[in-house]
This record gives structure tokens, C-alpha cells and sequence, in this order.
């Protein structure tokens, strides 16, 4: 382990490496097609992993899969690859495989991810269905009344049900939180659908998802690469929104920075 990342040359030649103490910093790789933004990414996450640093990352063409088998010096690309390296400067280089674990929201490439109504909350969900201050209020009314009678809210299921009876008591409800009216509860059902219409009952469920599980290395003290299958997530907008902001909202809660 060193305490830098390499990830490229200068204009003049000189390498360049990523501190590991700096590596907290917002940071974007752009370039045109081809010029090795991809590469780029598996080398620093490769480095990362290397350090016992955990990483997480979103793969919409199917090539970072690639981060979970060792190259071979026999392939085709072989002299290329050593070519460039010497070119710029990277002597360190070795095929090597990376402990990677493969993430999917539909279930379908690699483990599916969860969490419960419950656990993502009405503001959040408020703020992916785009309701209005009015819709968000009796959202959360309805989760308050779920609260309060015990009842833990899994699914899509479990929260259009529970609208439903608050919908059937608009009235007892109106006079202990304030306005409660039926067609509230319809806008707030209709962008339910349009959830369900993009697959986000299955990321609603149980069992819900522990950070731990991202967290983690391997028996060599590697970091965990954890690789999200988004190929089929990149058609359904507002699940791969709901997935991120639960997800950065989860890291901000349990993380300690």
C-alpha cells in the first residue's frame, strides 16, 4: 500500500497520483470517446480497493464488471497496455483481480437492493414524487397514524393501504392534524403508480439493506468494490433518483464525517 493513487501523466511527462488523504474531494473525469475515462475509474478504484478502501460505483455499459477478473499478458491488448503504461510512467502496473460484489436493484445481475417505506421516510418520498407542501403534509400524516397504531409500512402496498384508510377517515383526521382531503391523497396515489410503472416495488421490501453491507473487505484487507448493474436502471429516472438520494441520505446518517 502507498500513500498515493496513480492515475495518469502531465502534459511533460511527470506522474500524477491522487493523495489518499485528499481523496474525499469531489472529483470528474471527462474527456471524449475513447480516451480512457473508463480506464481511469477501474485504475483509482483499483488503487482504492488496494488501500482497504471500500468503493461504490454505478456501471451503465457493463465494462467495470470487467474489475472482478485478472487480464491476461497473453490478450491481444497486452503490448498496448504495456506500452502505455511505460509511456506514462506507471511501473507499478499488474493484472489483478478485485474483490468486487455485484449489486441490482431489479435483482436480476447481482444482489437486490432493499429498504422499507418506513426507513426512507416522507420527506424524502415527497420530495421523488414532487408533491406540493399540501401533498407532503398529508404524506405525513399518513405516516404519523401508521406510527402511532404500530404498523411498519414494507411496500407500495403497505403505504397506498394505509392512504386509503386515512382517506376513509379524512374527516377524524381533519380535526386532529388539519386539512386532510381525499383529493391529496389522490395526487399522492397517482405518483405512486408512477412509481410502480418504473419498478420501485422492487426496491421497497424487506429485508432492507444495511450500510455494513457496502462496507467491507476482503481476507487480503482489500476494500470491497461494489458494483451497481444500471444498464436497465438508466430507463427507470425516478427509482434510480429514489435509490440514490436513500442512499446518500443513509451514508450522511451512520457515516461519522
Amino acid at each position: 500500500m502507498g500513500d498515493g493513487i496513480f492515475i495518469g501523466a502531465s502534459v511533460d511527462g511527470k506522474p500524477q497520483t491522487l493523495e489518499l488523504k485528499r481523496a474525499n474531494r469531489h472529483g470528474l473525469i471527462a474527456g471524449a470517446t475513447g480516451t480512457g475515462k473508463t480506464v481511469t475509474l477501474q485504475g483509482i478504484i483499483e488503487g482504492f480497493s488496494a488501500n482497504g478502501v471500500p468503493c461504490f460505483v454505478a456501471d451503465v455499459k457493463g465494462d467495470l464488471s470487467g474489475l472482478a477478473m485478472a487480464g491476461s499478458p497473453t490478450a491481444k491488448t497486452h503490448a498496448t497496455f504495456a506500452e502505455r503504461a511505460k509511456a506514462i510512467g506507471d511501473d507499478s502496473w499488474a493484472y489483478a483481480d478485485n474483490p468486487v460484489q455485484f449489486w441490482d436493484l431489479f435483482g436480476e445481475q447481482g444482489h437486490p437492493i432493499r429498504t422499507t417505506i418506513s426507513e426512507m421516510g416522507p420527506l424524502l418520498l415527497s420530495r421523488l414524487m414532487d408533491l406540493n407542501d399540501v401533498q407532503e403534509g398529508v404524506l405525513t400524516i399518513a405516516f404519523h397514524v401508521a406510527d402511532k397504531g404500530g404498523l411498519l409500512l414494507i411496500d407500495l402496498d403497505d403505504l397506498q393501504a394505509m392512504l386509503t384508510e386515512c382517506a376513509g377517515r379524512a374527516d377524524e383526521l381533519t380535526v386532529t392534524y388539519g386539512n386532510v382531503s381525499k383529493q391529496s391523497i389522490g395526487a399522492i396515489q397517482r405518483s405512486l403508480l408512477q412509481l410502480r410503472t418504473q419498478g420501485a416495488e422492487n426496491f421497497f421490501g424487506e429485508p432492507a439493506l444495511e450500510m455494513n453491507d457496502f462496507i467491507g473487505v476482503d481476507d487480503k484487507g482489500r476494500g470491497i468494490v461494489n458494483v451497481l448493474a444500471a444498464d436497465r436502471l438508466m430507463a427507470s429516472p425516478k427509482l434510480y433518483a429514489t435509490f440514490l438520494l436513500w442512499l446518500m441520505s443513509e451514508l450522511f446518517e451512520h457515516l461519522p464525517e
